[in-house]
């Protein structure tokens, strides 16, 4: 019990007080608590699809909608239905300052203002409305449109508000460069490498689509030169630069590329441009666009037209569908999500299931894993440049990916089908995979290799027919383990979806200003991949686990807390570290996990819950602050719990929250954004976090105090 906390007992028994005032009946928590979590179950359970996946809306900012309107006025349909439905939307989503911010309650975000001012303007609003002014003025007291990023220019540029020599230069020749060569598009993050391909088709060849003068954003200049600046800041290119400045340097090379182009330099550019046709053209395979996702669909789309497909070619028609896909239509708007997020839900919703007492043998829980079997990654991607001898395996996050499985998919997805194994796997089994390497490295292909289970069973006959029938989860497992293992970074991390891609000097190339440019290791997947193999009673006294747990235990901050790379923030790389560190033997008794455990509890708020909002990101002195939210309250219990907390009065204070904020059918309200995409750049409200995490919670804390979930 920490200091100022104390126990009392009146007629309904126990009670805990905290500090600030906050009684929890402890009676009357355990009697709503199996109520709530049936709800929540069955909730759930009705969300499922037809063919065993969950998918819920995922939600971004604004620029998806902006965005969208300025590459139908590309297109010359800036004045469709369509587009004037995404500008009613967006209007809607005009914040207090006037501007439009990466997330509810954020500052404005000066790209996505102008993007939206001039989506706006497109599509016939009129600039002397009272909003439109209150836009412009909340743009200029932001510093106008010359604080724009590269990503912005270009969609300046190519409907001709700008010169093209304002954009920073992306030769197509880039991807000449040999695997070897420093600055080849591989060292370059799998979703940077999907941008800038098509967008180097764009720096190519330079179309312009001239708006009429009543679009022109003149008025958001803040300077009488009214231009742009030639060089580009951005959260890259900030702070101290070291014995080089790297950001000068690019700048220089930028300078004499465009020089030399000018000159009519441009050897190579044929053999470029169509090397980057094809490597476009080949993605595009059982993939649902270019990566799956929105940003690189839309500079596929215009980079394709730039090479002169028509309109009506096969290939740009079905990106257009992969697009539209993505559009909801409700009350005459439409807004955007930046890609699905099936195979994401519906392993989380396995786990959260199983966890809340859902039987294996379940229906819902049999179709569900006929359907992530199916999403099973069977096929090389890019990742197997680096991994040419390892055998495919993982998942990716969307309906159709293939050439890009993630690190954090994988992990979820071994999680989940851990869970249905046959009863007592991965705690009084353990399992091996023969043809592994006992120092780390790469992994010889082979899909022979054996996959042992030991450990004892009360019924050895049942125990092997189920390991028979479960035989098809237990080879996608076995190639999902190996393949993460292949893909362990040298620091003894994981990165999202390639192994070393930590080439830091690329973040200071000018179209690097989107903070995206690298795929480091970090904490929270690591701690994840732990996690996986934990559960699967693989034995952590290897190789991998020991630089494993050193990168982490070296990855602490000050303060004890972990960041959170693809949640917000602290409370979510905190919670994954706890769990995965636990996981693997570390003891709640270990110093550093103590003092990790208490700097969770010092977050907690008066209302019981948690919350942390993303200006953490670029004010780290908000770590762990932030109205709270059911997710993140989540985060921390399960955290928490997993550190033998689970009897503490901050879990108690957490759990009563969630159930006093829990609604009727078993739902959380929840708007905050508590996804990351970008740090600094780009945010997420996944719709289902405020639903099956608080599960999950709930869920494990009745296990944890009670012995049953159910």
């Amino acid at each position: 019990m920490s200091s100022g906390d104390m126990r009392s007992f009146g007629n309904s028994g126990a009670a805990v007080t905290s500090a600030k005032g906050h009684v929890v009946d402890l009676a009357l928590l355990a009697a709503r608590l199996t109520p709530a979590i049936e709800r929540t179950r069955d909730h759930l359970l009705s969300l499922q699809q037809a063919d065993g996946h969950w998918c819920a809306e995922l939600q971004g900012d604004t620029i998806l909608e902006s965005e969208y309107i300025l590459l139908l006025s590309f297109l010359g349909q800036g004045q469709s239905q369509k587009a004037r439905e995404c500008a009613t939307y967006m209007l809607d989503q005009q914040c207090d300052h006037g501007g439009w911010a990466m997330f509810p309650g954020g500052p404005i975000e000066i790209s996505g203002s102008v993007k939206a001012y001039l989506a706006l303007k497109i599509t016939g609003h009129d600039p002397k409305a009272d909003y439109m002014i209150r836009a412009r003025e909340a743009i200029l007291r932001a510093g106008g449109m010359e604080q724009v990023n590269s990503f912005t220019r270009f969609y300046l540029a190519m409907l001709g508000i700008i010169p093209y020599d304002l954009c920073p230069a992306v030769p197509p020749e880039m991807i000449l460069l040999p695997k070897w060569a420093p600055f080849n598009i591989y060292e370059m993050s799998s979703w940077s490498r999907t941008i800038i391909v098509p967008l180097s088709l764009l720096w190519a060849c330079q179309p312009k689509t001239k708006l009429p003068p009543e679009h022109q954003i003149d008025e958001l200049y803040a300077t009488p030169a009214k231009t742009l600046p030639r060089t580009i800041g951005g959260v890259n290119h900030e702070g101290s630069h070291g014995w080089l400045n790297w950001t000068k340097f690019f700048q220089k090379v930028d300078s004499a590329i465009k020089l030399g182009e000018g000159l009519g330099i441009k050897p190579l550019r044929k053999r470029a441009i169509k090397l980057c046709e094809q490597w476009i053209l080949d993605r595009l395979k059982m993939s649902d666009g270019l990566g799956a996702i929105f940003p690189p669909i839309v500079w596929t789309i215009i980079g394709l037209r730039c090479l002169g497909y028509k309109d009506d070619s096969e290939v740009i028609v079905q990106q257009m569908l992969e697009l539209d896909k993505l559009c909801i239509r409700e009350n005459e708007q439409v807004r955007l999500q930046p890609c699905f997020s099936p195979v994401w839900d519906t392993i989380i919703s396995m786990i959260a299931l199983r966890d809340a007492g859902v039987s294996r043998h379940d229906p819902a829980i049999r179709k569900a894993i006929d359907w992530i079997l199916s999403k099973e990654v069977r096929h090389p991607g890019d990742w197997s440049l680096s991994h040419p001898n390892v055998e495919p395996g993982g998942w990716y996050f969307e309906y159709n990916n293939e050439f890009y499985p993630d690190i954090d998919d994988t992990c979820m997805a071994l999680i989940a089908l851990g869970k249905c194994l046959p009863e007592g796997a991965g705690r009084e089994w353990t399992m091996e995979i023969f043809d592994e390497p006992k120092t780390g490295g790469t992994v010889p292909q082979n899909s022979e290799s054996p996959v042992v289970f030991s450990g004892r069973s009360a019924n050895a006959e049942k125990a092997i027919a189920e390991l028979e029938a479960a035989a098809p989860m237990v080879n996608a497992i076995r190639r999902g383990v190996r393949w993460l293992k292949s893909m362990q970074s040298s620091d003894g991390g994981w990165g999202a979806f390639d192994a070393d891609n930590t080439r830091e000097v690329l973040t200071k190339v000018p179209f690097a200003d989107h903070n995206a440019m690298i795929d480091p290791s970090t904490s929270d997947i690591t701690a994840r991949v732990l996690e996986s193999f934990a559960g699967l009673g693989i034995p952590a006294d290897g190789s991998i686990h020991k630089r494993a747990l050193d990168f982490i235990w070296n990855d602490q901050q000050p303060d004890h807390c972990w960041y959170g790379r693809w949640g917000v923030n602290y409370l979510y790389g905190t919670w994954q570290v706890l769990v995965g560190l636990v996981a693997n033997g570390i003891p709640a008794s270990d110093p550093r996990l103590k003092k990790a455990v208490e700097w969770l509890k010092a977050k907690q708020q008066s209302c019981g819950g948690w919350g942390e909002t993303a200006r953490s990101y670029d004010d780290p002195s908000l770590r762990g602050t932030g109205i709270p939210t059911a997710s993140q309250t989540a985060w921390a219990l399960l955290g928490l719990i997993a550190a033998g907390e689970a009897d503490s009065v901050a879990v108690q204070r957490g759990v009563d929250y969630l159930l006093t904020t829990q609604q009727p059918k078993g739902t959380w309200t929840e708007t905050e954004f508590t996804g990351t995409g970008f740090p600094r750049v780009f945010y997420l409200r996944y719709h289902y976090y405020c639903l099956y995490f608080p599960l999950m919670a709930l869920a494990r804390y009745a296990k944890a105090t009670t012995g049953s979930s159910r």
